[in-house]
């Protein structure tokens, strides 16, 4: 027995692991993508008439979900991740039964805000919590089982709103929200042992805080991989913040819509269970970069058919689903990169690089979502445009250089 490593979370087995951390990733995908079928029963029953408008009610949670990583990770890095993640998910699930009682749309967004604040807790711990435990390709596999779990709530999700509606109002889909909030926070309570390890506590303190934040911030590859990562995500935010009016008023299809949403969601399942199986053998940046030309690739093809007014449910269903299919490689691995060099102050890199991302791509979606004008133009320029920002963010963070081992990028990210 001797001669067999120590578990890097005592208590729990790998399965459970993996599992436990893609239910914390999951609250805020199921905060998010069950919203989507009832955002026209919400505006109507809150007295919000303009449709554009109502997609604040996905955007204010994203702005509180992206705001207060900046206060987890110092936290986390000094109290350690357990105490943290539970405190996180009190907020969220105590939030989420108050957007449940909301009598204007004013007070919705104010308490989706701060559930968001609650929820942000998972983005900054759950890499965290990992990189405490896995580094290197290791890490990025474990991300991508836990995607393929996670990935699950965004098919199932706005099949969940519309079957709560089918049954009660509205304000349950809030209800479901705060009681998954509590089995996840009695899960974390009775089976998470802490995972930071002791010589890495950093007190909490202006220089102390402010130098973990220059580390994160200064450090080329993470930095790059991190805005390249904004970028990418700002296309799906747009996607989000948009789709059900796409499914309405574009594709007339709005009774067909968690159906479509669950395939196209499906597909970056697939490619995570995909990246879990060859990212050992082809490396990190080799199937990342791949990936984000094809997403390009999806999205350039794909705002040719919406311009040239050739969009049909089936082009737009397959043009997603190649974009997601590629999403879901390009988040996996780009997250792993971006953390790589920064295990010694995971907490604070974790909520710079979640911050940056949250914020970044929720206020660029917000803009694409609010450009919605009856037709998918915009959605479609979106995800092109960005995902070519994103490819030169990578050639600028890698010196021109595509498809590398990683070897000689993270030799020199270290030497800096």
């Amino acid at each position: 027995m001797s001669d067999i490593a120590p578990s890097p979370h005592p208590g729990m087995g790998f399965k459970q692991f993996v599992a436990l951390i893609a239910a914390m990733m999951a609250t805020n995908a199921l905060a998010i993508d069950s919203m989507l079928p009832a955002l026209p029963n919400i505006g109507e029953h809150l007295g919000m008439a303009n449709e554009n408008a109502r997609q604040w009610v996905i955007t204010s949670y994203l702005l509180g979900f992206g705001v207060a990583q900046l206060v987890y990770g110092s936290l986390a890095d000094r109290y350690g991740r357990r105490p943290v993640i539970l405190g996180g998910l009190a907020v969220y699930t105590i939030f989420a039964t108050l957007c449940a009682f909301a009598t204007t749309f004013d007070m919705l967004l104010l308490a989706r805000f701060l559930c968001g604040l609650g929820a942000a807790s998972t983005r900054v711990l759950t890499v965290s919590i990992v990189r405490d435990c896995y580094a290197g390709r290791r890490m990025a596999q474990v991300m991508s089982l836990v995607f393929i779990v996670f990935l699950s709530v965004p098919i199932l999700a706005p099949s969940v709103g519309q079957a709560v509606m089918l049954f009660a109002s509205w304000r349950w889909i809030f209800g479901v929200l705060a009681i998954f909030g509590l089995v996840v926070m009695a899960w974390t309570f009775f089976k998470l042992p802490e995972t930071q390890h002791p010589e890495d506590r950093i007190p909490i303190s202006v220089r102390g805080i402010g130098s973990a934040f220059k580390v994160a911030l200064t450090d080329r590859v993470a930095m790059g991989y991190t805005i390249a990562s904004a970028l990418v995500l700002s296309g799906l935010f747009g996607f989000l913040n948009s789709a059900q009016q796409v499914f309405d008023q574009v594709l007339h299809a709005a009774d067909i819509f968690p159906l479509v949403f669950a395939a196209i969601a499906g597909t970056m399942a697939v490619s995570s269970l995909l990246n879990a199986r060859i990212v050992e053998k082809l490396g990190m940046r080799k199937v990342s970069h791949w990936a984000l030309i094809g997403f390009i690739g999806f999205a350039g093809t794909h705002a040719v058919i919406a311009m040239t007014d050739h969009e049909t449910l089936w082009t737009f269903a397959i043009m997603q689903a190649g974009m997601m299919f590629c999403f879901g490689v390009v988040m996996s691995n780009f997250g792993a990169i971006a953390m790589e060099p920064l295990g010694h102050v995971a907490g604070a890199a974790a909520s710079v690089q979640g911050f940056i991302t949250t914020i970044g791509g929720a206020t660029a979606g917000f803009v694409i979502g609010q450009s919605f004008n009856g037709t998918v133009v915009p959605l479609t320029l979106g995800f092109a445009g960005f995902g070519l920002l994103g490819l030169l963010t990578v050639l600028v963070t890698e010196k021109g250089r595509l498809f590398q081992t990683g070897h000689a990028a993270s030799a020199g990210s270290a030497a800096h």
